[in-house]
């Protein structure tokens, strides 16, 4: 199945583009689709205990199912700000 990928501020930095497409196996989750990113964008790797997901727009866990034609979105963790 086709699923299109989503990266935002440092991941899509990273990455060198913002969104694309991966074709992954029937049954895929998240995690599977996490690991497809890194593999074409290994500089990903580093972010993988630390990064938050979406399906769909809809926060989502790394063992969520995923179905033909989903977005799955992965944003860094956030930090910084001041008072």
């Amino acid at each position: 199945m086709r699923v299109t990928v989503q990266v935002f501020a440092r991941l899509r930095e990273l990455a060198g583009r913002d969104e694309w497409s991966v074709d992954v196996a029937a049954a895929a989750t998240v995690a599977d689709v996490w690991r497809a990113a890194t593999a074409l964008a290994p500089a990903l790797a580093p972010f993988s205990g630390a990064v938050t997901c979406a399906v769909n727009s809809d926060f989502a866990r790394m063992d969520t199912p995923l179905r033909d034609g989903d977005a799955v979105a992965f944003l860094p963790p956030v930090s910084g700000g001041a008072w």
